[in-house]
């Protein structure tokens, strides 16, 4: 299911077996799986995503880092 989110705090992903990158604060789209929540964002023309536990999702949510509008996207 996809839904509309912000990035309220501190959330990181990692792109392999590279450094930990932080996603920027702002609005994101969030499309969560049994496994793993995907990240969706624009910055100006650049657009990027990324993949993260569904564990870690959850600690964000808990934490308030992400924030879901509770509003699900078609």
């Amino acid at each position: 299911m996809k839904q509309n989110a912000r990035i309220t705090g501190h959330v990181q992903y990692r792109e392999g077996d590279g450094v930990n990158i932080t996603i920027r604060l702002g609005p994101c789209e969030v499309h969560v799986a049994a496994l793993d929540v995907t990240i969706s964002w624009t910055e100006g023309d650049s657009r990027g995503s990324a993949a993260i536990p569904i564990a870690d999702y959850r600690s964000h949510l808990a934490s308030g880092s992400i924030q879901t509008t509770g509003k699900g996207i078609t």
